[in-house]
Parts: C-alpha cells; structure tokens; sequence
C-alpha cells in the first residue's frame, strides 16, 4: 500500500535526484572534466558518432534541469531512458560492479529503472509544469 501522504514527496526526491545526477554527468563530467570535443574523441573511440556526444550533453543538462525544477518529469524520464540504455551497453563489457576498470553496468541500469518509476509515481510536490498525458492516454489509464 501506498502512504499517500508521503509520496508526493518521495516523487520530489527522486525527480531532484535524477535531475542532479544527470546535470552533473553533463556539465561537471562532459563540460568542465572532459570538455565537449574530448567527450565526442571518447563517442568516436566506442564506435559512436561524434556529434552524438554534443546531443546527449544537450539533453541531459536539459532534462536533468527540467526535472530538478519539475518540468514535464514524468515525460523528461522517459526521454533520457535510452541514454542510459546506451550507457548500460558501453558498460556491458566491464561486468557489473561500477568500480571495476571501465564501469560496470548496474549503475546505468538502476538509473533507467528509477527514470522508469518517475514516469510511473509522476512528478511529485513543486513541479512547476506537471505532466500531463494526452486524452487518449488518460481513457486508458481511467483517468478523466
């Protein structure tokens, strides 16, 4: 059972933590510890496209802004998920323990999962643009 008191704000906690944990992946990591051309030289040398990097840099500073001021999260959540899959693919090779050479992959993967429970639990307490779904979507979920 759900204690729905409390759950707008567990909502909350997750959403700013996704939304600082991609932040930082993009501006401390790509930006400031690598820089965007050194990030795109890494893309290139896992058999990405360079310009690839500019573009997930570009969303995860967005969507991890827009999450951790509660903008569209549920939809934001969803649309970083495959970046994480990526990331759960370069990681693959390393095992599963993150602190291994190269990374493993349970730490990419446990963030898809969470961007997959936001999407679930909604945006929590002080969004400033709750989601919401489409009509359509609305019908079949029974919501009116």
């Amino acid at each position: 059972m759900v204690d729905e008191r409390f759950s707008p704000y567990a909502a909350f906690l997750l959403r700013v933590a996704l939304g600082v944990m991609f932040l930082a992946h993009s501006v401390v990591l790509k930006l400031m510890t690598f820089g965007l051309p050194g990030t795109a030289q890494f893309f290139v040398s896992i058999g990405l496209p360079g310009w690839l990097a500019y573009v997930v840099f570009v969303m995860e500073a967005i969507g991890g802004a827009a999450l951790v001021l509660g903008v569209q999260a549920r939809w934001v959540a969803l649309a970083l998920a495959p970046i994480l899959v990526g990331a759960i693919w370069h990681h693959s090779g390393f095992g599963w323990v993150f602190d291994a050479e190269g990374g493993g992959w349970e730490y990419p993967l446990y963030l898809t999962l969470l961007c997959f429970v936001q999407a679930l639990i909604g945006d929590g307490r002080w969004a400033l643009s709750p989601s919401r779904f489409p009509q359509p979507l609305r019908r079949l979920a029974g919501v009116a």
